[in-house]
């Protein structure tokens, strides 16, 4: 691989992790937003401080999962890599322009697959790390549920006696913190996976071997771009999360982003490239559903599984096509 095809490639690449955090912001700042506890344009600063500062918290284990894990890296090559990434990109601009909350980690594990199936059949595929991603996309949001009705349950139970005004005091600065660590999972968790990707063409042309560390300077420039997209916001998508699925007050803000950060935590921890959409997604969902279940507007949220379902199977279609046009013209 020449060095102005992996410079390419690489700025590809932090595309796609800009778009990420574009994409993706409405995961960090959504139910802040929605509750008016932040405006938007000082809560996507803070979301987009708390996604950079991420590396200082978590390991790499999730980048190590996405370079290595997910297909064989003996296939990559040039053509691998660009219908991958082109596959989760256009999947992205799709969602994005009809407000749907779709997965980004899960359109590049699609892109992914798609490109390497194309190019060595399914055997190309990693069958451990592709079935363990691909799990996360129904154990993340059931997690988030879970975890987002328990604490909704649990502060319902120990603020029984407060007068709802005071209880909305509170939560309203509770909801700095849980908004800060939920932008810091997403950190964690989401940049790692396009670090996994140039990682992944480093050591393709040789840059670096399978067992050197990744460079720090890819780790600064995932990090950087994730950040920027987030700044930046992707506001059709905010209003879906924040707004359509259930009406948010700020004590159930805080349990959603608490229930999301832990199970971000937690998956990071791990290993696991999860969905940051699905997990907050299915924290909201807890919530709503604890107040009230009708007041969930489960049509919503029946479209955004639907948008699930699809991500994959899309993404890599798109990213067979993308691969075998590469194949022609790069």
């Amino acid at each position: 691989m020449s060095l102005h095809i992996l410079v390419i490639l690489v700025a590809v690449a932090l595309a796609f992790d800009f778009l990420n955090g574009f994409h993706d912001a409405a995961n960090s700042i959504a139910t802040i937003v929605s509750t008016r506890v932040m405006r938007p344009q000082w809560a996507v600063l803070w979301a987009a401080f708390f996604n950079f500062v991420a590396f200082l918290v978590f390991g790499l284990s999730v980048a190590a999962t996405v370079g290595k894990g997910i297909i064989d890296p003996a296939i990559v090559d040039r053509h691998v890599v660009f219908g991958a990434l082109i596959g989760a990109i256009c999947w992205n601009i799709i969602t994005w322009y009809y407000g749907i909350p779709s997965s980004s980690s899960h359109a590049l594990i699609g892109g992914l697959a798609g490109a390497a199936v194309a190019k060595g059949g399914v055997n190309s595929l990693v069958g451990s790390g592709f079935i363990k991603t691909t799990a996360a996309i129904v154990l993340s949001p059931l997690l988030g549920l879970v975890l987002g009705a328990l604490l909704m349950l649990a502060v319902s139970w120990a603020f029984s006696r407060t007068t709802p005004r005071r209880v909305d005091r509170w939560f309203r600065r509770l909801q700095f913190v849980s908004a800060s660590f939920y932008s810091l999972g997403h950190g964690g968790n989401d940049a790692q996976k396009t670090m996994g990707i140039i990682w992944m063409l480093l050591i393709a042309a040789n840059v670096t071997g399978p067992k050197d560390p990744l460079p720090f300077w890819v780790v600064m420039a995932c990090q950087s771009a994730m950040a920027l997209g987030t700044m930046f916001g992707g506001w059709r998508i905010v209003k879906t999360m924040g707004q359509k699925i259930t009406k948010l007050k700020p004590v159930g803000g805080a349990c959603a982003e608490t229930g999301g950060a832990i199970t971000l935590f937690l998956a990071t921890w791990l290993g696991v490239p999860v969905s940051t959409t699905h997990t907050i997604t299915g924290a909201i969902v807890g919530v709503g559903s604890v107040n009230k279940f009708n007041a969930v507007r489960w049509g919503v949220a029946g479209n955004i599984i639907w948008a699930w379902i699809l991500t994959i199977p899309c993404s890599a279609f798109i990213a067979a096509v993308a691969w075998f046009l590469a194949q022609q013209y790069l």
